[in-house]
């Protein structure tokens, strides 16, 4: 459907508030759509020659371009050009994709790719910032040579647009997310997704306005074009007229005052008028999220997602590599409390394409601390790197998915050996260093009482307690209208583990999206709750409803709230409990 300049809208799932406005740059089948297959010995050699086809190809098509400059152009242009020319010629790019096609027997598009990924780590670890910078020069010529090679039209290079641009793709995995944060886009917007997917969750990390679950945005939207994402109603409005880009512009500029004037509260401690303290703490994926916790005035980090430091390698990361990023983040926390959690790979986070289980249901299936167990050294790996980081800071430790008390048991023995291991070398580390258990399973919730007993804490996973109590793949647009943090049930198993903590003298947090949602603060606080992790951009929304609070009015509501057993008679309970 070619939209001319008629204007029109889409509605999606906004999974991260606030409004954009710039132009739609269509994401590539390039990089993102990559996939991987195997080749016959025979035609490996065909496929090198393709690949040198390839870079031969776009060499041409860029040396084209810097002939035919006129003089007038900026300097900046003709070296950037330049820039790329070189990096096509370097034996990292144009030799190494080669061999890895003869080693794995792979496709010319996977191999490049593969050798980027690694190119661009070894960018990252570079200090000079303008050094570092060139990795994205990097990334641009490798999608010229998986565009040749996949058969796309081919663009000329152009340098980043004065005025905001807008992703819009069909689906971007929670490892691509990542990647994305390298760039400075003002928005993103998807074809598929739901509301609580880790694509998502980092969509909010990142701090921009962003839509999943638009269904065709990538069909009926051209590159190029000017659109509106309003990420609080999940809105895309393409070719707007005047008027209505008119009137955006001025809710940009209201929305951009409300959080000018939160960040007014971000020294405030987090206490309700009645003097109860609440911890405000942030979730995390590594050690370069840690300037975006201080920014928020968060006290402490709640959840650091450790998978992605697996995600995106073609081999695991050894102790020592595990040990310096949780050691950089124990050290920048200065003495602030930092939880990080085990491994949680499986469902749909998977440490490279080649190791996807054929599993049915993988959020069922071996994932988490099953899957550390039935890996006990790359678990013990793990359990000595965060041992001997806990040294260097106040670091907790935190398992994932525990159902039974079984495999708690089996975990702390897994720590006790790692703790033994490294007595035995004259490592220092924390001798009494916390840990503590995820309730993420309606079975852990239920039998709360007997982990509090076992544990130094309780972490609630609200995200995937939804999941599993409500029978939801939250990963499912299609069902994504089912998923609903105030069922009932799920209020009720929160409490449970609320209540749990609170007997036996426990600390308990929520970890989840919950967690961040500030229309739900009140009602967490009111239930008992007084530990919040959330990513760093929702902690300064949240401490002004915490500010706005007094725990026996909140108390007394919540005892109602919890009291009904009807979804319908909850919902309108929770909007009217912050008019107060």
């Amino acid at each position: 459907m070619s939209s001319a300049q008629s204007s029109f809208s889409i509605h999606g799932i906004g999974v991260s508030s606030g409004i954009a406005i710039g132009q739609a740059h269509l994401v590539s089948n390039a990089l993102l759509e990559v996939v991987h297959y195997q080749l016959p010995p025979h035609l490996i050699k065909d496929e090198v020659t393709r690949f040198d086809d390839a870079i031969l190809t776009v060499k041409k098509d860029l040396e084209v371009i810097r002939s035919s400059l006129s003089k007038n152009v900026p300097a900046e242009l003709s070296a950037f050009i330049n820039t790329h020319l070189m990096m096509l010629a370097d034996k990292s790019l144009s030799e190494v994709p080669k061999d890895i096609i003869r080693k794995e027997h792979c496709n010319a598009e996977w191999a490049i790719k593969q050798q980027m990924d690694d190119i661009v780590e070894q960018f990252e670890a570079i200090e000079d910032e303008y050094l570092r910078e060139r990795q994205h020069d990097v990334v641009q010529v490798v999608e010229r040579v998986i565009k040749v090679l996949l058969g796309h039209p081919r663009q000329a290079p152009v340098k980043q647009q004065e005025s905001a641009i807008i992703l819009v793709a069909h689906d971007i995995s929670p490892a691509d997310a990542i990647q994305f944060k390298q760039h400075h886009f003002a928005a993103f917007i998807t074809d598929v997704g739901g509301a609580t997917s880790h694509t998502a969750i980092l969509a909010r990390s990142l701090n921009i306005p962003s839509i999943v679950a638009l269904q065709r945005a990538r069909d009926l939207i051209n590159d190029g074009e000017l659109i509106i994402v309003d990420g609080s109603l999940g809105v895309v409005i393409v070719n707007p007229s005047k008027e209505i880009l008119a009137e955006y512009e001025l809710r940009q500029n209201q929305w951009v005052l409300e959080q000018q004037k939160l960040k007014r509260i971000k020294s405030t401690k987090a206490v309700t008028m009645d003097g109860t303290a609440i911890d405000l703490y942030a979730n995390i994926e590594g050690p370069e999220d840690v300037d975006a916790v201080k920014a928020s005035g968060a006290t402490g980090i709640g959840l650091y997602r450790t998978e992605f430091l697996f995600m995106n390698k073609r081999e695991m990361p050894d102790e020592e590599e595990q040990f310096q990023a949780y050691k950089q983040v124990a050290e920048a926390m200065h003495g602030l409390p930092v939880t990080i959690r085990t491994l949680d790979l499986g469902a749909d986070k998977q440490m490279n394409p080649d190791s996807v289980s054929d599993c049915a249901n993988p959020a069922l299936g071996l994932r988490a601390v099953r899957l550390c167990l039935s890996e006990p050294q790359i678990f013990h790996t793990q359990l000595r790197a965060l041992l001997r980081a806990s040294h260097y800071g106040n670091i907790k430790i935190l398992v994932p998915m525990l159902s039974s008390l079984g495999e708690l048991r089996q975990t702390k023995l897994l720590l006790e050996r790692a703790k033994l291991s490294l007595r035995k070398q004259n490592v220092p580390f924390d001798e009494n260093i916390a840990l503590g258990g995820m309730i993420e399973v309606p079975a852990a919730a239920i039998n709360a009482d007997a982990f509090a007993k076992e544990l130094d804490f309780l972490s609630i996973g609200t995200n995937d307690l939804i999941q599993y109590t409500l029978a939801i793949d939250r990963t499912d647009d299609a069902v994504a209208h089912l998923y609903n943090p105030l069922h009932p049930s799920v209020l009720k198993l929160i409490s449970i583990t609320i209540k749990a903590g609170a007997k036996l003298g426990k600390s308990v947090a929520v970890c989840g999206e919950m967690a961040g949602d500030a229309k739900l603060t009140k009602l967490l606080i009111g239930m008992g709750l007084r530990q919040f992790s959330m990513h760093p951009s929702n902690v300064l929304s949240v401490k002004q409803q915490v500010l706005h609070s007094q725990i026996a009015k909140l108390s007394s509501n919540a005892r109602k709230i919890l009291s009904h057993t009807d979804l319908e008679k909850i919902e309108p309970l929770v909007a009217k409990f912050n008019l107060h």
